[in-house]
């Protein structure tokens, strides 16, 4: 009888184990997790023109510059996560407070969960794809955004400036060339051609100016070119249709011509952006429950990132509160006639603390806790909530912003991807 050949099997499992040892294993793509801020390391980065929101449901759409004709380029859908960090004019924003055709930055991952995204789950390889004239990644699976930013905001974040090199005029309009650099002057340097004219804003301290302005001040030529000497500005950029057969060139909208005016610009959006957040509540995630007896519960929550000091410090240890359910949408959840109120727990802030730890982008790092005797299923660890210190007004928001308990169907919770149309490439 013929012996099972023992050695020369082991001798090839050995080496089967020896390889898998040595191949890595495949890595799933990253996707952010319930209960943890993701790391911005880990975000696909890009940048496009505002062409659509829908700021109810907090997502819209970019015209995404990939490095092609501008014009080719399809809007592409976008979602922000409920801790997702929105800037204009170097302030807190929300997406209704910016305009239509801002070119913004973003940072951005896959949909945490694809089974409820709200905007279109694409190809996880979208981002290396090449769509004809319009460039390569412009329609990317990394769509919901964590960090979106317009470009003051961007270069305050990364201490950068834009340098006025010379500017062409004909007939109130023309051309500007700039070089974008660190206030440092370390670093790289990136060069750019941008058009400019009549509806092009200019802020000069408390100033509004407009083009002939500053052309009546002999600031400005009335034709022809003009050195501007390396003027440091600021600049808020977006994005029109260039006559001549230029397939991408972007315009400016605003130029900050001091820091003043650029302060200032951004205080009044803080402001703006402090009264939408005191009417619609602060949003944070549930951390911990500590469920009592006959439906009482301590619920600890973490505070989102980003938003001026001023709110923060309005959560005391002491003060009344009231807490809610929310969804990924930041949108309350409200019954019966009383609005988004009804539907809140109301209690004492027992500990408001701040870690002393390094703070992950996205979180506050603050922690606040409030005793309730009404604990609701929406009240689970990782779970969006909003919370309402006792010293912000009690406002009611409107219809669209809210879900009603029992007469809003799964949409309402989980908006559908369907409102975004599918548009041919090229």
């Amino acid at each position: 009888m013929k012996q099972f050949p023992t050695r020369r099997i082991t001798i090839l499992f050995l080496g089967l184990f020896w390889i898998a040892c040595i191949v890595p294993a495949k890595q799933e793509p990253f996707r952010p997790k319930v209960g943890e801020f993701p790391p911005l390391e880990k975000a696909h980065s890009y940048k496009g023109e505002l062409t659509f929101v829908d700021h109810t449901n907090r997502r819209g759409s970019l015209r995404i510059d990939g490095g092609g004709r501008f014009r080719f380029a399809a809007p592409s859908p976008f979602a922000l996560l409920p801790y997702s960090l929105v800037r204009y004019h170097g302030a807190p924003a929300d997406l209704r407070d910016i305009p239509l055709g801002t070119v913004m930055y973003a940072k951005a991952y896959l949909p945490p969960d694809p089974k409820i995204s709200s905007v279109p789950v694409l190809p996880l390889d979208n981002r290396e794809k090449k769509y004809g004239y319009a460039g390569t990644g412009v329609t990317p699976a990394e769509n919901h955004i964590f960090l979106f930013e317009d470009e003051p905001s961007y270069c305050k974040r990364l201490g950068l400036v834009w340098k006025l090199k010379e500017i062409n005029l004909n007939d109130d309009q023309g051309i500007v060339t700039a070089r974008r650099e660190a206030k440092s002057g370390n670093g790289n340097v990136h060069k750019e051609t941008f058009s400019i004219d009549t509806a092009t804003r200019f802020w000069r301290g408390k100033e509004h100016l407009h083009l002939r302005d500053l052309i009546q001040e002999k600031v400005l030529p009335e034709n022809g070119v003009q050195s501007l000497n390396d003027q440091s500005v600021l600049l808020g950029i977006s994005w029109k249709p260039t006559p001549g057969g230029v397939f991408k060139r972007f315009h400016i909208s605003d130029v900050w011509l001091d820091e003043f005016a650029m302060e200032r610009a951004s205080r009044i959006q803080n402001e703006t952006h402090k009264t939408f957040i005191k009417s619609r509540w602060m949003p944070g995630w549930v951390d911990q429950v500590e469920y009592g007896k006959f439906g009482r519960a301590k619920v600890t929550v973490t505070l989102f990132g980003g938003m001026d000091d001023s709110l923060y410090a309005d959560f005391k240890k002491g003060q009344k509160a009231m807490l809610a359910s929310s969804e990924n949408t930041l949108k309350h959840w409200a019954g019966g006639t009383a609005g988004t109120a009804q539907m809140a727990s109301k209690g004492i802030l027992l500990e408001v603390s701040k870690t002393q730890k390094r703070v992950p982008l996205g979180s506050s790092g603050i922690q606040v806790s409030l005793e309730t005797d009404l604990v609701t299923e929406g009240f689970r660890p990782g779970k969006v909530i909003r919370i309402r210190p006792e010293s912000w007004p009690l406002l009611q928001v409107p219809r669209e912003e809210y879900i009603h308990h029992n007469r809003d169907g799964i949409n309402i919770r989980f908006p559908t991807p369907d409102i975004f149309q599918i548009i041919p490439k090229n």
